[in-house]
């Protein structure tokens, strides 16, 4: 078995957002604290988005993928904050614990923007 090496060093800030969950009239809400979080380092790729064709229409969502070192503390429910640009951007699907050595994690990211 060969083992995984990640090709980009881990130099890129990052905040990791965790929800916070409150409940008001029955409903849980989720909210994103910006001014609390934790720090981490990765690699960020955005390979120039991700190109969709929904019902004719052509865009590029901004994706991108993210490698680190393993932290039990990032889910999916969570999202994350490039420091350098203040970008936030929320995880797709399960973040993968490579060789499920908690060693490394990979996972993909799309970015939140408001707006119509």
């Amino acid at each position: 078995m060969t083992k995984y090496k990640p090709t980009a060093p881990f130099n890129v800030p990052l905040m990791l957002l965790i929800p916070e969950y409150t409940k008001k009239l029955g409903v849980e809400t989720k909210a994103f604290p910006t001014n609390k979080g934790i720090l981490f380092y990765g690699s960020f790729r955005t390979f120039g988005g991700t190109e969709r064709d929904v019902n004719g229409v052509f865009s590029i969502e901004n994706t991108a993928v993210v490698d680190t070192w393993y932290r039990p503390e990032i889910k999916s429910d969570c999202r994350v904050m490039v420091l350098q640009s203040g970008a936030v951007y929320e995880i797709l699907g399960e973040p993968e614990n490579i060789n499920m050595q908690n060693q490394y994690l990979k996972f993909k990211v799309k970015a939140i923007k408001g707006g119509a």
